[in-house]
């Protein structure tokens, strides 16, 4: 069924090209305006700033990608991304230790934002009614009855493309906003005679930098590992502002890594030499070596741009028909917690979903769309300023109290530890974890479901008594053990199946419910504490 001639798409990254993906079966054209002139390969472009850093592509959003483009997934695992289990292909820090290696249910694709907009793109071009015209420049738009009931949008006013300097105006049946953080959408709809729109914001004052490095042709016996992360400590007491850095060497295709190292308020490196310094900083040793032994390929990249920011026009109590807003452009969250890109996705099938119902594009759906919306970036939205809101130079709409900013900014990173911990224990809360995670449950449900509480509970207990299944880790001053743990028991009785190092996970035997055994190497036997 048709709902009109002509969708316009407000710009052409990832939220552009999901919502695209959309609306496609429902209007006879679909017309992406992107600003940028797009590179046949998978290039940086100056509208995509953060394809210099990495990039996480949750389970949900991948979901959502593949669902609107079918292929994508297989397409993009072709291409060179990497789907791996977490656990097992992470040498992790928390807290004193490299934490235990298992099984767990969550996975991900690793993918530089290079390859999965690349990949995406080729999908889109497979969609005979959608449209791309580059070098686009959005000038304003075109609206009917400004603010008033029934008013709506019916077109943008544009420069550049095949039309050059010569303002022009583009008509549409629906108008799509995917600009991202710098769209200018609300304030052309004040203009038209539409009240300004709330916006929320908390801006932590996180910085971060990245470098591109080409990985060692022959990869040393110590360097078993995929990625590599160090969480910042959970120590409160004086410490170098170097452990206070969320530090990652992050696969990509091609055999290449994103070192990557943030914080929250403290100034970070911009030249090669201050990077390669606070690199040797990491509270972890073994960043540091690990990263000497790659060639660099890159200038490092600086990103600050990174506060919370909600446009929130589910109030609006006559929002103009014909136009949504998606990505970015409505919600943009830190990327650090990797969550713009399957937001995006999601908000996309979510508008799909609707449209499937809908006989137009009217006052009534619009509403409903960002009400329905707004349910979606709720949790979302929360799960980022639980962390951001710890932090007293912390600035925005949305700041904490000054108790609950002191109780957040020291329980974050002991909580956090103590949950992780939980689901290397506890495969139920494991999976709620993953989902948590992966956006695929909200965290307010996690916290009120009795199970989880209770597995918290008998985790700290179990702690306390140090009756733990896993040793809490080994010393992180040391290289991380490549050793594969399954449901080691502090008993008498107990056994060790020993695993030698480098074992595919598929060649692993397999554990008999009845029966808990370990998969440990003696190394790991002699190394580890218990908890």
């Amino acid at each position: 069924m048709s709902l009109g001639k002509r969708a316009v798409i407000l710009g052409g990254s990832i939220a552009g090209m999901c919502a695209a993906g959309a609306v496609a079966p429902y209007f006879d054209e679909v017309l992406v305006l992107e600003r940028d002139i797009i590179p046949a390969d998978a290039e940086h472009r100056r509208g995509i700033p953060q394809s210099k850093h990495p990039h996480f592509l949750l389970n949900s959003g991948r979901r959502a990608m593949d669902d609107l483009f079918p292929g994508f997934e297989d397409a993009l695992l072709d291409a060179g991304g990497l789907h791996m289990m977490a656990s097992l292909a992470a040498a992790h820090c928390e807290g004193d230790y490299w934490v235990p290696r298992k099984e767990a249910p969550m996975t991900m694709v690793y993918a530089s934002r290079l390859l999965i907009e690349r990949t995406l793109r080729d999908r889109l071009a497979t969609v005979p009614n959608i449209r791309v015209e580059e070098g686009i420049n959005i000038e304003g738009l075109e609206t009917v009855d400004g603010g008033q009931p029934g008013g709506r949008v019916t077109g943008v006013w544009v420069t550049g493309g095949d039309g050059g300097r010569e303002r022009r105006l583009v008509e549409g049946d629906f108008i799509i906003d995917t600009l991202g953080r710098g769209s200018n959408v609300s304030d052309w709809l004040v203009n038209a005679g539409w009240p300004e729109v709330r916006v929320q914001s908390l801006d932590a004052g996180v910085t971060y930098v990245s470098r591109w490095y080409q990985k060692p042709a022959d990869l040393p016996a110590e360097w078993w590992w995929a990625q590599m992360s160090v969480m910042p400590t959970a120590d409160t007491n004086p410490h170098p502002i170097e452990h206070d850095f969320l530090c990652q060497i992050f696969p990509i295709e091609g055999e290449r890594v994103l070192v990557t190292m943030g914080s929250w308020g403290h100034p970070m490196p911009r030249k090669e030499e201050e990077f390669l310094e606070t690199v040797s900083k990491v509270r972890a040793p073994a960043f540091a070596r690990a990263v000497a032994m790659c060639e660099p390929i890159s200038k490092v990249f600086v990103t600050k741009s990174t506060g919370n920011r909600r446009r929130r026009y589910d109030e609006l109590a006559n929002p103009p028909a014909g136009l949504v807003v998606i990505g970015d452009a409505v919600c943009g969250f830190n990327p650090f917690y990797a969550q713009g890109m399957s937001s995006a996705a999601k908000s996309s099938v979510l508008l799909r979903e609707k449209l499937a119902a809908a006989s137009s594009v009217d006052e009534a759906f619009v509403k409903d769309y960002f009400g329905a919306q707004r349910k979606l970036l709720d949790e979302i939205w929360t799960l980022a300023l639980a962390r951001d809101q710890g932090y007293a130079n912390a600035e925005g709409t949305d700041i904490a109290p000054a108790w609950r900013q002191k109780l957040a900014y020291k329980a974050a990173w002991p909580v956090f530890n103590f949950i992780s911990a939980t689901t290397r224990e506890d495969a139920v809360v494991g999976q709620h974890f993953a989902d948590v995670f992966n956006l695929d449950e909200s965290v307010t449900t996690m916290i009120k479901s009795p199970r989880v509480l209770a597995g918290f509970a008998w985790f700290g207990l179990k702690k306390m008594f140090g009756r733990t299944k896993l040793p809490m880790g080994t010393d992180n001053q040391l290289d991380p053990p490549s050793d594969i743990w399954r449901d080691w028991k502090p008993t008498p009785g107990g056994r060790a199946l020993v695993i030698p190092k480098g074992t595919p996970v598929q060649d692993i035997p397999s554990v008999s419910s009845a029966e808990p055994i370990a998969a440990v190497s003696a190394s790991a036997s002699n190394q580890a504490k218990a908890g």
